[in-house]
């Protein structure tokens, strides 16, 4: 049965991980010169700083995840971000403006509160102690 929870674990963080990174970290990584003067600001600190805080999330923080290295700390920014696209830039708009962010965010959630699983770095790291 820990077998299945710790596979049920790795699925999450792959589903939720590796979409998030190569769907939409990269891409804003490699649009940063064109967009960044133009991104959303919903905390007032600036369009450039926004997305380059987003970025940090939704690339560096999801490869974390993806690998189980600091997964619910790492987790965290990831929540935060997704649910700011939810509540302070989409909300209002039409339900499929907000959805893929939404689900995003319950994800991260699961990953935070459930933790990496066995197959992961966080595990290796435990061990040596």
């Amino acid at each position: 049965m820990e077998t299945l929870n710790d596979l049920g674990k790795l699925a999450l963080r792959f589903g939720f991980g590796l979409p998030m990174a190569f769907g939409h970290g990269f891409t804003k990584l490699f649009s940063f010169t064109e967009q960044s003067h133009s991104f959303p600001d919903p905390y007032g600190i600036g369009p450039v700083l926004s997305m380059g805080l987003v970025i940090f999330a939704e690339l560096v923080c999801s490869l974390l995840v993806v690998f189980g290295a600091f997964t619910r700390l790492a987790a965290i920014p990831l929540l935060f971000t997704m649910g700011t696209a939810v509540w302070k830039v989409h909300f209002g708009q039409a339900f499929n403006t907000f959805e893929l962010p939404f689900i995003y965010a319950i994800g991260f959630l699961a990953i935070a509160l459930l933790g990496a699983g066995s197959y992961s770095f966080d595990r290796l790291i435990l061990e040596k102690r």
